[in-house]
Parts: structure tokens; sequence; C-alpha cells
């Protein structure tokens, strides 16, 4: 099979498709590899010649993917992501604090909220910044 090219053209395919599964474009840059190699073969190279074009094709293309805005995503806490937790950003109303915790009523239920740090008790109204497990941390609404 790697004599008539066909392995070259069903490899990129498999990763292509293996790729829509992932969703991390590195099985992408590596199917790129293949069709490099593909196209050596169109061209006439030589079998080991093609093997040399797909791995650098591939390598280079990964490199590139791997130094592009896609491929280092950083990882957001997600206790402090308005996009992932609803809760950051709403107001609550605090009315007596005890050495930077408190307890108080939050979309129907009693919760624990604790001061971000640097934060004084002096305000009544604070908003939600993180949640730490089951307590709200907050800061004076200004």
């Amino acid at each position: 099979m790697a004599a008539s090219g066909l392995f070259w053209w069903v490899s990129a395919g498999v990763l292509i498709v293996f790729e829509l599964f992932t969703g991390t474009f590195y099985l992408l840059m590596v199917a790129l590899g293949f069709l490099a190699g593909g196209v050596a073969h169109v061209l006439g190279a030589q079998p080991h010649l093609q093997f040399v074009v797909a791995a650098l094709v591939a390598l280079i293309a990964v490199v590139a993917l791997r130094r592009s805005r896609f491929g280092n995503w950083k990882r957001r806490d997600a206790s402090r992501d308005a996009g992932v937790n609803l809760d950051i950003g709403a107001t609550v109303e605090v009315d007596q604090w005890r050495d930077g915790r408190a307890r108080t009523m939050y979309r129907g239920a009693q919760w624990d909220v604790e001061l971000a740090p640097g934060e004084a008790e002096g305000a009544r109204w604070y908003r939600i910044t993180a949640l730490d497990g089951n307590r709200l941390v907050v800061v004076a609404r200004r």
C-alpha cells in the first residue's frame, strides 16, 4: 500500500476524522505532514524521502501551532471566571461581619461570605468576585 501512495491519503483522512473528536488541532497538523508525504509521492520522491518530508512538515506545523494563540491556551481559574460562574458580579447584602467572615441570604439560601484580601468590613453591599468552594468571596460595592 505504501508503494501506491494511497497510504498517505488514507492516513491523512483518518487523522482528520480523529481530529474532529479531539478538537485540539494537533492531529490536523500531523495530517498536513501526511498530505505533504502524499504530495512528495506524487512528485516521484523515494519512500524514505517521503517519510522525511512528512515528518518535517508535521513537526513544523506542530511547532507553529504550539507557538500560536491556539496552541497555548491558558486555563483560567473557573472560581473567578464570570463566563463559567454566573454568580460572579452579583450583589449581596451583609449585615454583620466576624473576622472577615459572615453569613448572608443569597438566592434563597444561607451562604458563607468571606472578604477578599485587603477589603474592609465597613460597607453593607458587596459584589461577588469569586467562589471558593461554597463560600462567596466579596469586595465592597463602589
